[in-house]
């Protein structure tokens, strides 16, 4: 039994059958997908991701890149350029997919990116399986360690080895997507991570919707036998038939609700003391053509980070982390019409965004997102035909899992990044026999990667064989 069909619950579920084991999907949803999921949110015709929409995690994954999901239907497109970071002056800071396309726009700091960047590269086949990987132990110490000596400092550190505003514009707007105070470690590893997958396998969207991607997880997982259920909500462990194996890809929050009766005591406080970090305010619009940039290599990229400098991205997070909302927020924006012509009707595009807010706000950010984007693409505003807004409350009342609009799961520190959700052998072993998480809650954290589903499975058949 798998709870849940985000992507963890679904490559938990397709891990199994792939062992023969018989499985049942059980969503609470009308739709399966969890966050990968897609609707017209705005207008007819015009396709948004309700949650995620770019995907570099997915495009690396181990997990993903083992199984034929091109066969059900699943089509990457790269934009020109993974993301472009526009400033001030009516330039824009482009990440490439090439390190050295990227370290030539920075300028007097070329050099100290290559340096920087080029060997994270080089060893990206080593990296990868400890930085996605389940434990902190490396298999490979010397590549590992050649990464933490800058990955295990803050950003605002990291940023310091460069001169000028573009260099740290873009470690800050990398760095910010840790959804983290930017003067604390290991934020700088975030910034570190985004820019080797782009440089290694592009920042990439799906062709028809982020529901694609589910929808292949789904349709090679029936392929193998298994079942989905939609509208299932379970309310208790105790409602669920027999089964060998039960995967719950669900926060330590719903594990607590459906099975905190027959939880240990000590296990269930652990449970409770898990932490959740800052919500999301997200907007989504309909556009009568794509969105004006100053810099108009932006329109190169399907990713934009909008905060400025270093400085701005740093106060706004600040802010976050302090519980206000932002007064200049950074926000994360994607432009997959630009690259996909399945998501808006002709000479029409969609636009999505979301900035950082204090777990659970109420306050209402539309008219600053808006205003941050029209900083940096004066006319902006005139071009919206419609939008669709959803703030924390909202997007948890979508999915349970982002408790307060936390998208990822909870918070990922130091403290929390490997020992989440409590510090076990096992982390997604729970003390119940036979019942397990999968959810962004365990290793390897947040993210379309399909990893905590499929390293659960895996410790769970390892066990019961």
């Amino acid at each position: 039994m798998v709870v849940g069909s985000g992507p963890n619950g679904l490559a938990a579920a397709i891990t199994l059958a792939r062992a023969g084991r018989s499985v049942l999907v059980l969503e609470a949803a009308e739709t399966l997908g969890g966050g990968v999921r897609s609707a017209e949110l705005t207008l007819p015709g015009f396709l948004h991701d309700v949650c995620s929409a770019v995907h570099p995690l997915a495009a690396a994954s181990p997990c993903f890149r083992e199984l034929p999901l091109a066969d059900h239907g699943l089509e990457l497109v790269h934009p020109r350029a993974p993301m472009a970071h526009p400033l001030d002056d009516g330039t824009a800071v482009m990440l490439e997919r090439s390190v050295e396309e990227t370290a030539v726009g920075l300028g007097p700091d070329a050099g100290a990116y290559r340096k920087l960047m080029a060997p994270l590269v080089e060893r990206g086949e080593l990296l990868e399986p400890f930085l996605l990987g389940r434990s902190p132990i490396p298999r490979h110490p010397f590549a590992a360690a050649r990464f933490a000596a800058p990955g295990l400092r803050s950003a605002v550190d990291l940023a310091s080895r460069f001169q000028g505003k573009r260099a740290r514009a873009l470690v800050a707007g990398l760095a910010a997507h840790s959804m983290q105070n930017l003067r604390r470690p290991p934020t700088a590893a975030f910034g570190l991570v985004l820019a080797l997958l782009a440089h290694r396998h592009g920042w990439p969207v799906v062709r028809g919707g982020s529901k694609k991607l589910a929808d292949a997880l789904a349709s090679y997982l029936r392929s193998l036998g298994g079942e989905i259920e939609t509208g299932r909500r379970v309310e208790s462990l105790d409602e669920l038939p027999g089964s060998g194996l039960t995967m719950l890809d669900v926060t330590p929050r719903q594990l607590v609700r459906i099975a905190g009766h027959r939880l240990p005591n000590r296990y269930a406080r652990a449970m409770r003391r898990y932490r959740y970090g800052p919500g999301v305010f997200k907007v989504d619009w309909a556009l009568d053509g794509p969105v004006p940039w100053t810099a108009e290599e932006c329109l190169r990229a399907g990713t934009v980070h909008l905060g400025g400098t270093l400085e701005g991205v740093v106060v706004s997070e600040d802010a976050v982390w302090r519980g206000e909302a932002p007064k200049q927020p950074y926000v994360l924006a994607a432009q997959q019409s630009l690259f996909d012509g399945t998501r808006a009707p002709d000479g029409k595009q969609t636009f999505w965004a979301y900035c950082h807010v204090p777990h659970g706000s109420r306050v209402d950010m539309t008219a600053r997102i808006e205003a941050q984007v029209e900083r940096f693409a004066p006319g902006f505003r005139e071009r919206i035909l419609e939008r669709s807004v959803r703030g924390p409350a909202e997007i948890e009342r979508e999915n349970p899992n982002y408790v307060g609009g936390d998208i990822n799961g909870g918070v990922q520190d130091l403290r929390q990044l490997y020992a989440r959700p409590a510090i076990r052998l096992n982390p997604y072993a729970t003390p119940i026999d036979g019942v397990y998480m999968c959810s962004s809650s365990t290793p390897p954290g947040g993210g379309v990667h399909g990893l905590c589903g499929y390293y659960a499975a895996l410790s769970a058949l390892a066990k019961s064989s």
